[in-house]
């Protein structure tokens, strides 16, 4: 069996997943293998205290120090989803000292798409 490489990389891309029950972090290089990734989860956050923001920045900053060991120094950063965690990123990235050259949104809208859910019933 070959020896393991040593993961390196100097740019990557941070691709960050906020659904309203949790935060999903993944790492890629610029081909988008995927390097390291973490979540709410891993963290050790459970139940209902995954989908809390103080989770979702313990999981960024886990996975971003991990990748920042591997020499990350800058990044380009894709958000995705409507989750409470999506605040929380920017704030860790500026912390732990990584450059950002690209901030995007990549949320899927639909153009128009199925039908909603009937209106609730009020009092």
């Amino acid at each position: 069996m070959a020896k393991a490489t040593p993961k390196t990389l100097s740019t990557g891309r941070i691709y960050i997943t906020a659904t309203f029950n949790n935060t999903l972090v993944t790492v890629t290089d610029q081909t988008g293998q995927v390097m390291f990734w973490g979540s709410t989860g891993l963290a050790g956050f459970k139940g209902a205290r995954k989908s809390t923001p103080y989770a979702a920045t313990t999981a960024i900053e886990n996975t971003l120090k991990k990748a920042k060991e591997a020499g990350l120094t800058t990044a380009q950063v894709f958000i995705k989803g409507p989750g409470s965690g999506r605040d929380a990123v920017l704030g860790v990235v500026r912390s732990l000292g990584l450059k950002i050259t690209t901030l995007a949104d990549i949320s899927p809208m639909a153009h128009n798409g199925p039908r909603p859910q009937k209106r609730r019933k009020g009092k």
